[in-house]
């Protein structure tokens, strides 16, 4: 029997964002995958949560259809469009989601693809899941940009639904494996993670894994207010606004007195 070819293989994403210096090195391409782990009060992207295909209403009233299944095939196609940005700029292709990992399959053969394309790949994931799905997309792994939102498992699961134990073993073990560079990204969430002492214990983690340099720190946004409204579902987060620029400077003080470079923003 024939085995299928890899291109072949088949996932649920809901969008692609083409032009983005944000999410890895030089210029990427963003698929977004479907279904998370999580379910972060301030998530800005909460047609990701779910696995199933969805109805979202747009601010203009317009009814858009969020989700549909392709293959690496035909995603690569909408890649292939920035080849010669990625040549360039040392850029290539980004899986976010949603938990890209909650489809290891899809992603370890996107990444795959690209790799025998000759660009980069990059993985914006929150690493909670079996360590065997990680392990699947390692060896197409150019950079992991793990999400490490806090260090108090408690205070985790209140916040984002999910205890943060699984992440913080995988880290460990992702940096000591070799295989792809590690950065740890966090967003600074006002009256969960913003304090100096909470954004130290996740520097002094980061700082204590091996070969992890740098840091990224994310100020909370309410860009996805309106998906909310869309999606029928309420905005958790209120009226909160997001930090300002003196206490994102201070934190990233605070991260690098750690040992560490820190990044505003990624």
């Amino acid at each position: 029997m024939e085995m299928m070819d890899y291109l072949d293989t088949r996932g649920r994403i809901f969008d692609i964002q083409r032009y983005s210096v944000h999410d890895g090195r030089g210029i990427r391409t963003i698929v977004f995958l479907k279904g998370c782990i999580f379910r972060c009060r301030w998530c800005c992207n909460p047609e990701s949560q779910s696995y199933e295909i969805q109805e979202m209403k747009t601010p203009d009233g317009k009814t858009r259809i969020v989700g549909q299944d392709v293959t690496v095939r035909e995603v690569m196609e909408t890649v292939d469009k920035d080849r010669r940005y990625y040549y360039r700029s040392g850029g290539g292709l980004t899986l976010s989601g949603g938990e890209s990992l909650l489809q290891p399959e899809f992603a370890r053969d996107l990444f795959r693809a690209a790799h025998d394309r000759g660009y980069s790949t990059a993985l914006e994931s929150m690493a909670c899941v079996d360590y065997s799905r990680i392990e699947t997309v390692l060896p197409y792994l150019d950079q992991y940009l793990m999400d490490i939102k806090h260090t108090d498992g408690r205070k985790h699961k209140e916040y984002t639904g999910s205890d943060n134990a699984l992440t913080l073993e995988n880290a460990k073990k992702v940096a000591s494996d070799g295989r792809t560079e590690l950065i740890i990204r966090t967003p600074v969430i006002p009256g969960f993670n913003d304090e100096v002492r909470e954004i130290r214990d996740i520097a002094q983690f980061a700082a204590s894994l091996p070969g992890v340099r740098v840091m990224h720190i994310l100020p909370y946004h309410r860009l996805g207010y309106d998906k909310y409204v869309g999606l029928g579902r309420e905005y958790s987060m209120g009226d909160t606004l997001p930090p300002d620029q003196q206490k994102m400077t201070e934190l990233k003080n605070t991260v690098e007195k750690c040992g560490i470079e820190c990044i505003i923003g990624g």
